[in-house]
């Protein structure tokens, strides 16, 4: 048995998500189907995280354990040609130790979350940004967006669906930039819970177009009640952009 590392690439738009859903095609199914196809084999393929309906990945880190002899090139050649013409591909694969795990040895995931500002619609990146035409104050949101890093109960800001133990995180960086009519937010932490990032970006767009201000996101966060939440944005313009280990810490 082989243990191999994939980076996979996908637009997440046809998908209910990353993990493997009953009721629609997942990123997980394509891939598992792909390569079961290829090998005969019945595989699983774990993750680093998963993505709702609608999120993107550019850089999604996933293994899987194959018994039939094989190059990891050719395996990865074998599945992106399997995978066509479905929007996802494998950027890499590559054999790794057997006690080597796509989630549970992650120490760092890496997101950004693409607005575009303008007023005209969007052609090329429809489904792939949040458009928002009122003018946003990307300053005014970077400030205030301080006010979420460290250590916090982050209940405010997680789905009601969340499967996660405990509501507290401690995020390590919220970025807010502009470059043109785009506005990027790039969220960074060891892990996020359910609906966490898109829930910021709400939040932080009430910020932009001075509903909000830092207090009112303080405010929001220390209240640790779900209904106190301004806005959860869109999965249109969230991407996966990086999964960080300990052998492997530089940036995709």
């Amino acid at each position: 048995m082989t243990r191999f590392r994939l980076t996979v690439e996908f637009d997440g738009r046809p998908f209910m998500g990353w993990q493997r859903q009953a009721h629609g095609p997942s990123v997980q199914q394509a891939i598992e189907v792909a390569i079961a196809t290829i090998t005969g084999e019945t595989v699983v393929v774990h993750a680093a995280g998963r993505t709702d309906a609608g999120v993107h990945g550019r850089a999604m880190v996933a293994h899987a354990d194959v018994d039939k002899p094989i190059a990891a090139f050719r395996l990865g050649e074998a599945i992106n040609a399997m995978l066509r013409p479905a929007p996802v591909a494998i950027l890499a694969c590559e054999p790794v130790p057997d006690d080597w795990h796509a989630r549970f040895s992650c120490i760092g995931r890496r997101y950004i979350y693409r607005i575009v500002n303008r007023r005209a619609p969007l052609t090329l990146d429809a489904g792939l940004a949040w458009q928002l035409a009122a003018g946003l104050d990307e300053k005014a949101m970077h400030a205030a967006a301080q006010r979420l890093v460290g250590a916090h109960d982050f209940t405010t800001f997680r789905s009601a669906h969340c499967q996660a133990q405990s509501p507290l995180k401690s995020l390590d960086r919220l970025d807010v930039r502009r470059n043109g009519e785009v506005i990027e937010i790039e969220a960074a932490a060891r892990s996020f819970l359910h609906h966490q990032v898109r829930s910021m970006v709400g939040c932080l767009s009430l910020v932009g177009r001075g509903r909000w201000n830092a207090d009112d996101l303080s405010d929001a966060l220390v209240a640790a009640d779900r209904s106190r939440l301004g806005l959860n944005a869109p999965p249109d313009g969230l991407y996966f952009m990086e999964a960080i280990y300990p052998e492997r810490t530089k940036n995709i």
